[in-house]
C-alpha cells in the first residue's frame, strides 16, 4: 500500500536539503514543502483506492460493484440481472369488463405486478398471467397477499391470487458475481469438460447454482442440474432457458439432459429454554431466517446438514439460553442429500 501521513514525506523530503540550511519548522523550506506533503499523502491515499478498484478480488470485498462489472466483462462474465416474479391473479367484476393489459395490480406492501395480457370477465371472473414490475426475490410473494389495485379499473371490484408467485430472483450480488468469475479464469475452458457445463449453466439469469453428472447414463452422456438464484428447485422455464444456452454453445456429441434439483425438505423440532422477554414466535422467526441462511449456502455444496450445526443455530438465536430434543426429519442424526437433492427449509416446531 501506498499510503504515508504528510509528516512522513514532509521529513523525508528535508532530507534532501542541505545541512547547512534551515528547515525547522517556520522556515522558508518547511513552509514550502508542507503544503506539497501534503499534497503526495492525498495522491498517494487516491494511488490505495486505485488498486482496490483495479483487481476483481478488492474491488467485491471494497464493494465497487461497478469496476468490478468492468473486470469480469474483459472476460466475458457479466452480472445476472435478476428476474420477475411470475403467477396469476383472478379479477372479479362485472360482466365483460375488459381488464387490459399492463393492469396493475399490487400487495397490501405496495410490491406491484403487471397483467402480461388482456382478458375480459366471463361469468363474473377473469384469470390473468402477471409479472413483477421489477426484479427480485421479495417479489415471490404468499397466495392471497395480491389483493388491491393502486389504479381503479371500472367494472373490477377485487383481484387476489389463488396461488403464490415465483421465479423472482435478486441482482447477483459482488460475492457470487466474483465467485463466477474466478471460476472462469481459474479453469479455463476446455471441450466441454466439467466445468464448463458449470460455467455455461450458472451464466444463465436467475440460474443460482449447477451440478453436471458425466457419462450419468453411459458414454456420450451429461446431465445438468440446477438450482435458481434463491437456492430453490428451478422451474420448468428457467430449466429451458438453460438447455437453450447450452444448447447453443456446447460442442456437437453428447446427449445431455437438463433437470431441476430436488427438493428435500428439512423438518425441525426442539424444546427451547427462553431469555426473559422473548415469545417463542419470535424465537421461531429468527432461527427460521438463520437457518434457512445455512440451507441455501449448503445447497449442491455440502452432502448433508449437519445436526450440530443446526444446534449451534438454535443456541445462537436471540432469545434461546438452551435447547434440547433437536430432531432433523425425526432423527437426531445428521440429513443426508442424494446427488442431485438440495435441502429446503420445512416446518419449524419449537416447544417450551
Amino acid at each position: 500500500m501506498y499510503s504515508e501521513d504528510d509528516k512522513t514525506i514532509l521529513n523525508r523530503m528535508k532530507k534532501g536539503v542541505p545541512s547547512d540550511i534551515d528547515t525547522s519548522e517556520g522556515s522558508f523550506i518547511h513552509d514550502a514543502l508542507s503544503p506539497v506533503s501534503q499534497e503526495i499523502a492525498k495522491q498517494e491515499i487516491n494511488l490505495d483506492e486505485i488498486l482496490k478498484r483495479a483487481f476483481a478480488i478488492t474491488a467485491a470485498e471494497n464493494g465497487y460493484s461497478t469496476e468490478l462489472d468492468n473486470r469480469c466483462a474483459e472476460q466475458g462474465v457479466i452480472r445476472k440481472s435478476g428476474t420477475s416474479s411470475t403467477g396469476q391473479v383472478t379479477f372479479t367484476g362485472s360482466e365483460n369488463t375488459v381488464v387490459p393489459e399492463g393492469t396493475v395490480v399490487e400487495t397490501l406492501g405496495g410490491l406491484q405486478y403487471e397483467t402480461t395480457e388482456a382478458a375480459v370477465i366471463n361469468g363474473g371472473f377473469a384469470s390473468v398471467n402477471i409479472a413483477s414490475t421489477l426484479v427480485g426475490d421479495k417479489y415471490n410473494v404468499p397466495a392471497s397477499t395480491i389483493v388491491q389495485l393502486p389504479v381503479q379499473v371500472m367494472g373490477i371490484t377485487k383481484v387476489t391470487n389463488a396461488n403464490p408467485t415465483s421465479g423472482g430472483t435478486d441482482v447477483e450480488d459482488d460475492e457470487s458475481f466474483l465467485k463466477r468469475y474466478l471460476a472462469k479464469v481459474q479453469n479455463p475452458a476446455s471441450s466441454g469438460n466439467v466445468s464448463d457445463y458449470v460455467e455455461w449453466a450458472e451464466s444463465v439469469n436467475g440460474v443460482g447454482g449447477a451440478k453436471v453428472f458425466p457419462l450419468w447414463n453411459g458414454n456420450g452422456t451429461v446431465k445438468v442440474c440446477i438450482v435458481d438464484s434463491n437456492k430453490e428447485p428451478a422451474s420448468e422455464t428457467l430449466v429451458a432457458a438453460v438447455q437453450n444456452y447450452i444448447e447453443g454453445v456446447r460442442p456437437i456429441g453428447a446427449a445431455v439432459t437438463y433437470k431441476a434439483a430436488e427438493a428435500l425438505n428439512i423438518d425441525v423440532s426442539a424444546k427451547v429454554v427462553l431469555s426473559s422477554g422473548y415469545t417463542l414466535q419470535s424465537v421461531k422467526d429468527n432461527f427460521s431466517a438463520s437457518l434457512n441462511a445455512y440451507i441455501k449456502a449448503i445447497a449442491f455444496t455440502n452432502s448433508y446438514i449437519s445436526n450440530a450445526k443446526v444446534g449451534d443455530i438454535l443456541l445462537n438465536t436471540a432469545g434461546v439460553l438452551d435447547y434440547s430434543g433437536l430432531t432433523l426429519n425425526g432423527s437426531t442424526s445428521n440429513v443426508g442429500f442424494k446427488d442431485e437433492e438440495i435441502p429446503v427449509l420445512g416446518t419449524i416446531s419449537l416447544g417450551v
